[in-house]
């Protein structure tokens, strides 16, 4: 028996089980998402030949996840949540070889509906929440050009990973359509990775009607998950709903403390009704202030067959200035459950 390989999906079993028999005493949820295309690629920069593969996470990197809380009374809950990434296409656990079980959250903590809510453990950042929610294609690592140019890896990526591990994050309740958060990674040393060097973040949001916005700073050091060591991230976002479309837009500018190369990120995206679906495109440049230029530009079409299925259609054109242009293109499928 291949114990090792059948390990975590015994450990998902079990997990799913205790939720279920747990449910009298609190509520648990059992969820996730499955992502799957086909298509073809081409990185940019590398000049790698074009390959047609079967996909998991173009447009949503494939999870699973368990949640639950219980009412402590006065408004306070305790909760939990964790949540685990998914190669569908061949069944492996996490976003690539060697990721952790829980990788996209492990927390455990407390909220209460006057005073917010505070967590322990891996927690996802704000800098990439707030990134996701302010361009037209979410959290696409396949075809998100904000997501591309601040969490990808390869060219000109500028900042760590999407979850500090060992971090105690805080979100405030809305007052007013105002939220506040903060988080805080543990300087813990570990000689493998130089992982967790006391990373901080900051981040003010604002949403009424239409409109929302978003300021974040954040502060990485010697963040393990990435090629990227020490940097200092201050991103502004904006959207506004106009009915017959929704526009984003985002500026950041990054200082790299390891490499002393600066950069300005932008991005520009909208979001139009179609049919029964809905038309998406975005732009994103990442301009270094030593280095070469990059431009991406991506559209796609979602179309739901249900509140939880949806079809997609997306294409992406990737340049980097005095380097062969990547592209991809592909249809595929993702259900919520």
């Amino acid at each position: 028996m291949h114990f090792a390989k059948s390990a975590p999906l015994a450990l998902a079993a079990a997990l799913a089980l205790a939720a279920f028999g747990a449910q009298a005493q609190s509520q648990v949820k059992v969820y996730g998402l499955v992502d799957l295309s086909i298509g073809s690629s081409q990185e940019v920069g590398v000049g790698k030949p074009v390959k047609s593969t079967l996909d998991s996470g173009k447009m949503t990197t494939s999870y699973y996840g368990l949640s639950g809380s219980e009412d402590l009374g006065g408004g306070l809950s305790g909760l939990f949540k964790l949540e685990s990434f998914l190669r569908a296409d061949n069944g492996e656990q996490g976003r690539f070889g060697g990721d952790t079980q829980f990788s996209r959250t492990a927390s455990v903590g407390l909220s209460h509906k006057d005073y917010g809510q505070l967590t322990l453990g891996r927690n996802t950042t704000a800098l990439f929440l707030s990134t996701l929610s302010f361009n037209a294609f979410g959290d696409s690592f396949g075809y998100s050009p904000s997501i591309r140019h601040y969490f990808g890896s390869g060219q000109n990526a500028v900042t760590g990973d999407t979850g500090w591990s060992d971090s105690i994050a805080y979100a405030s309740p809305s007052w007013n359509g105002w939220r506040f958060g903060a988080a805080s990674a543990a300087k813990e040393i570990n000689p493998s990775t130089a992982s967790n060097g006391g990373n901080w973040s900051v981040n003010l949001a604002y949403a009424s009607g239409p409109l929302a916005a978003a300021l974040v700073v954040q502060d990485v050091e010697k963040d393990g998950a990435s090629t990227v060591a020490d940097t200092r991230t201050t991103q502004l976002n904006a959207s506004y709903d106009f009915g017959v479309a929704k526009l984003f837009a985002q500026y950041a500018t990054v200082e790299n403390r390891s490499s002393g190369i600066d950069s300005d990120l932008s991005g520009l995206g909208v979001r139009v009704p179609a049919g029964p679906g809905a038309l998406i495109a975005q732009w994103g440049r990442n301009s270094p202030d030593s280095g070469a230029e990059r431009n991406t530009y991506s559209v796609g079409y979602l179309y739901p067959l249900s509140k939880q299925t949806e079809l997609y259609a997306a294409a992406m054109k990737d340049a980097l200035e005095g380097q062969p242009s990547g592209h991809s293109y592909s249809a595929g499928m993702r259900l919520r459950f």
